[in-house]
């Protein structure tokens, strides 16, 4: 299937921000971990903050952080409800990284596994369990330690230097950094990377405590859609372009849709984006009077 306008300028959007996310290329040489003035800031995606070229700190990685410290994340804070009061999850389905990674696995198969509606609920335990509580209670990092994108940008990368003897990394032991929780983490992975092959974006569906945060606001954001029902034939045209598989002219605005803006291309017009805070239905007309 040959790629749509909206689709191809999605792409390069994801393509250039992951491609600013991880631009420190020194690290691919000196393995030392960017710690520039941009460190102290947090991406809108999830982007992992031990990636030796990422420019950015991953807002769940600091949001564990503040839990380990036992201190509220004012900033934090202010910088989710920002980014979802703006456009809620859209971030998601235009700059995140690992999405992009989702979106092209997804490319390898043309068959589509549906998800129960109820395992959208696991990333609000993701969030809740491993990002939040297990941190604060044990004093570890645990979504980060099990974390698939981490794995990619993180685990990979370091465990690749240290069996390659890179200088930066001398006097360390391999056999320590690639333990037990290397391999479950690895595990994680591979099956997370096989599950992007047949269902679409099951990392953000059931298991991103980010994506958690920001659906939150997807019903109140600036950037919303509004279904015509007056146009709207219901010919699954919407859902079969969806990168999460939403029902978009049923679920419009609903707390998984990404707002990749794929839906709007509805041949029918019968789904629009909208800036505001406008009701997202506009309704069938009713029965005429004589």
């Amino acid at each position: 299937m040959i790629p749509s306008a909206m689709t191809r300028k999605r792409h390069i959007w994801q393509a250039v921000s992951t491609a600013l996310h991880n631009g420190y290329i020194p690290a691919y040489f000196t393995t030392f971990l960017y710690q520039g003035a941009l460190k102290g800031g947090c991406t809108p995606g999830l982007n992992c903050y031990a990636c030796p070229s990422a420019f950015l700190s991953c807002p769940i990685g600091s949001l564990q952080n503040f839990a380990v410290r036992r201190q509220f994340p004012y900033l934090l804070v202010g910088f989710f409800g920002v980014v979802g009061m703006a456009a809620g999850r859209m971030s998601c389905g235009w700059l995140c990284p690992f999405g992009f990674l989702q979106d092209g696995m997804k490319k390898l198969s043309r068959r589509v596994l549906r998800l129960p509606g109820w395992a959208g609920y696991f990333k609000y335990a993701s969030l809740a369990v491993l990002a939040i509580a297990l941190p604060l209670w044990l004093g570890e990092m645990w979504f980060s330690k099990l974390c698939p994108q981490g794995a990619v940008e993180g685990a990979i990368p370091w465990a690749a230097a240290g069996l390659a003897g890179t200088d930066a990394l001398q006097g360390m032991d391999i056999g320590v950094m690639m333990g037990r929780m290397f391999w479950t983490k690895m595990a994680i992975l591979a099956v997370v990377l096989v599950a992007m092959v047949f269902i679409k974006r099951p990392f953000c569906r059931t298991a991103c405590p980010m994506g958690a945060i920001l659906s939150l606001f997807n019903r109140i954001s600036f950037v919303r859609l509004r279904v015509d029902e007056r146009a709207c034939v219901d010919c699954n045209f919407c859902q079969d372009v969806c990168p999460v598989d939403l029902k978009a002219n049923r679920q419009v605005d609903s707390p998984e849709c990404i707002k990749c803006l794929e839906c709007t291309r509805c041949p029918r017009g019968a789904i629009k984006t909208t800036l505001g805070f406008g009701p997202a239905r506009r309704p069938a007309p009713g029965p005429q009077s004589d």
